[in-house]
């Protein structure tokens, strides 16, 4: 069996501008074309039908009239159509009204064949014919079944083409009169003629027009594109200073106000990334050093005095503690962000769980001389995942421990709400600046009153950010530059 062989979609290299070009020509031959084949080829048959339709319709209206002349007046008399004189002024206004207004010669004659009024408008027609008669006309129409004809003829001398249509007048079996209508169909030859010499003219100027036109949009359309894509490529190479310029239409401006937000976005990441690199390098290096010292003062020193190589060792045991601590931050962070961690929710007592936080910290306190003040409220059972909530406020004390003031005092505190419970970890140290608070949660910052940790490793805000998120939970922070900084979440899922 041979192998099935994936062939990719072949990428189009057709510039914009000379799309739209071509689809705007496409469209003007296209319409040109529509005008040449309506207006030319069939304008002799829909001239043809128009005055086909017209004959009929004309027959119809004055028969019509006649007929509702009848209906009103009720005569018996067969000699009604001449002796009336409100039906001969009606039908007198729609002969000459509709004989006048669609080119027709029309007549009306009695039931024995005699003229009753007539409206002559064209120099030569069958019904008026001087040198002819009308009768086979009557016989025609006395022989249809449905008591109407429709010929289409030569005149006998001109040779015309001429319609020559015919109807009885009140009943069918004992007709009043008879109504004969002549339309002639003019020869369209020269008529086409002068129209193919106009649209001929007007097709070479507008092409001429349209390749102008087309040229100019496409131009145009494509120039913010174009724009915007040398500015892409320049930003593609780390220039973080590129202007997009997108004016032209709607659409290219909002693709560069996109292209400027995505830019700033791009330079905020470089920058927190490598402020990252230089935070994290700084963390590994002085433990590392530290590693490499005591390990150089065991080998050469304390190797034989069992006190000294004690303390040596539990110096690097305490920063290969801080190494590992950093690496699993960073891997849980990865984890969280990457959605590879999930919730695993059960429940507790939010009292419970912040009093035994509080008593881990017990000998932080002691040794460091910290001051860390729990304020609880009344129990209450939330519904959440206990390890990720408490990996969150260990975080919030562990930041609060290392920016409080010198006084080293903390404050955690538990607020029952009708909609939840907000826990809150206060530190007093500098606070953060207003146009910084917006930055605190991010990962790649790390504020200016920064000193090195004495717990943590300066990834916590970051895991807090991404496990609150992950729960649903609003949080933030509330400071004042000189007297501290708040941090708080609440916690929603709630057991009432």
């Amino acid at each position: 069996m041979k192998p099935i062989k994936h062939f990719k979609r072949a990428e189009s290299r057709i510039p914009l501008k000379f799309t739209v070009w071509l689809y705007f020509v496409i469209f003007t031959v296209a319409v040109f074309a529509l005008i040449w084949v309506f207006q030319i080829f069939f304008f002799e048959k829909f001239y043809e039908r128009m005055r086909i339709h017209s004959a009929a319709k004309s027959m119809e209206s004055i028969a019509e009239v006649y007929s509702s002349c009848d209906k009103e007046k009720h005569y018996d008399n067969a000699m009604k159509i001449t002796s009336d004189d409100e039906i001969k002024e009606k039908l007198y206004n729609i002969v000459y009204e509709t004989g006048d207004s669609e080119d027709l010669c029309v007549e009306i004659l009695d039931k024995y064949g005699r003229e009753v009024m007539k409206k002559h408008v064209m120099g030569e027609c069958i019904i008026h014919d001087k040198g002819g008669s009308v009768l086979w006309l009557l016989n025609g129409i006395d022989e249809a079944d449905d008591g109407i004809i429709k010929l289409k003829m030569k005149h006998p001398r001109s040779g015309s083409d001429m319609l020559v249509y015919g109807c009885k007048l009140g009943s069918m079996s004992e007709p009043d009169g008879y109504l004969l209508i002549n339309a002639t169909i003019v020869p369209v030859e020269a008529t086409v003629m002068i129209i193919k010499r106009q649209l001929m003219t007007i097709t070479v100027i507008l092409i001429i027009l349209a390749f102008i036109i087309s040229l100019y949009l496409a131009k145009r359309i494509s120039a913010p594109i174009d724009r915007i894509t040398k500015s892409a490529e320049i930003l593609a190479k780390g220039d973080f200073n590129t202007k997009f310029d997108g004016r032209g239409y709607l659409e290219a401006k909002k693709l560069a106000d996109t292209l400027t937000y995505a830019e700033k976005e791009l330079s905020k990441v470089d920058t927190m990334q490598r402020d990252l690199i230089a935070n994290v390098s700084h963390d590994l290096r002085t433990p590392l050093t530290m590693l490499k010292a005591y390990a150089e003062m065991i080998r050469d020193l304390s190797g034989d005095n069992p006190v000294k190589r004690n303390e040596h060792l539990e110096i690097i045991i305490s920063e290969t503690d801080r190494l590992a601590l950093l690496v699993n931050d960073m891997l849980d962070l990865s984890k969280l962000e990457s959605g590879k961690q999930k919730l695993n929710p059960t429940e507790f007592g939010i009292s419970a769980k912040l009093s035994e936080i509080m008593d881990r910290f017990k000998g932080l306190s002691e040794k460091n001389g910290y001051q860390i003040h729990f304020t609880p409220d009344e129990e209450r059972t939330v519904y959440c995942d206990s390890i990720k909530i408490e990996q969150v406020i260990y975080n919030l004390i562990n930041n609060a421990i290392n920016y409080t003031g010198k006084d080293k005092q903390v404050f955690v505190r538990q607020i029952n709400t009708d909609s939840g419970v907000i826990v809150e970890v206060e530190d007093t140290g500098d606070g953060i600046e207003e146009d910084k608070i917006k930055l605190i949660f991010d990962k790649y910052y790390r504020s200016e009153n920064h000193k090195r940790e004495v717990v943590g490793t300066g990834l916590g805000l970051s895991i807090v950010k991404a496990v609150l998120k992950m729960h649903n939970y609003d949080y933030g922070v509330r400071s004042t530059l000189g007297k501290g900084s708040t941090f708080w979440f609440k916690i929603s899922d709630v057991k009432k």
